[in-house]
This record gives C-alpha cells, sequence and structure tokens, in this order.
C-alpha cells in the first residue's frame, strides 16, 4: 500500500481542497492522510480558522478521498510523521513549491498545482466584501 500525507488548516474546505485530495489519492497512492493545523497552532502561525479543529477533522473525515485525518502541532512533526505512518509521498500545492524538499530524504515529495481561481483566503475576502459592501 502506497501511503500519501499532507499538511494544512483545511478551512472552509473548497474544490481546490478537493482536487488536491482526489488527485493525491487517484494519482499518488491508496491511503491519503491529512494533517490539520490544531486551533494552537494556528494560533502561533496567527492565522484564524473559521471553524474548529474538531469540526475541520469531522468534515475531513466525510471526504471519499481521505483515510485518516491526524493534528498537526508544529512544522517540525513532518519527518516524526512520515516515519511514524509509513509515508511514501508527502504532497502540497505548487504555492509551497520547494519549501518541504527536504523531506525527500524519507519518502517522494511532490507539488501538486493549485486549483485556479479558489483559495480560502479569497473566499474570506470575498465574504468580507459581501458582508460590508
Amino acid at each position: 500500500m502506497k501511503k500519501v500525507i499532507t499538511y494544512g488548516t483545511f478551512d472552509l474546505l473548497h474544490t481546490g481542497h478537493i482536487n488536491l485530495l482526489r488527485r493525491a489519492k487517484e494519482e499518488l497512492g491508496d491511503y491519503v492522510i491529512v494533517a490539520i493545523s490544531s486551533d494552537e497552532f494556528n494560533a502561533l502561525k496567527k492565522k484564524e480558522a473559521y471553524y474548529s479543529f474538531e469540526q475541520r477533522k469531522a468534515i475531513l473525515e466525510a471526504v471519499r478521498y481521505v483515510d485518516e485525518v491526524i493534528v498537526e502541532k508544529s512544522w517540525d512533526q513532518k519527518i516524526d510523521d512520515i516515519k511514524k505512518h509509513e509515508v511514501d509521498v508527502f504532497v502540497m500545492g505548487d504555492d509551497w513549491e520547494g519549501k518541504f524538499d527536504f523531506l525527500s530524504e524519507h519518502c517522494d515529495v511532490v507539488y501538486l498545482p493549485r486549483t485556479v481561481g479558489i483559495s480560502t483566503t479569497k473566499i474570506k475576502k470575498d465574504l468580507n466584501l459581501a458582508n460590508n459592501g
């Protein structure tokens, strides 16, 4: 079995997230693990999620391309997660290109193209404009 892992906040799940997860499952492996940032880790990153960790976890667990959801508590846990879960492929959107190449000592590193025109940041900005406009 080929295992794939990806990381993120996965707040306001959208088609870009689904495309990444679908491609991870259909093109890169048989078993997809999603590590989502804890509320505490998001606070350290100065990132505010609309949904709580538990809500984001429940949403991702309902996605057919996701086999397991784990918690991301720090930037430094990736190598331990890769070893612990016997991961074969680490995947992220290409906006992170090059940032995780150091993981290639432990598994394949793949950067997938982002879905054009969609991001959580854009959704939040559009909602803010709609509410304040």
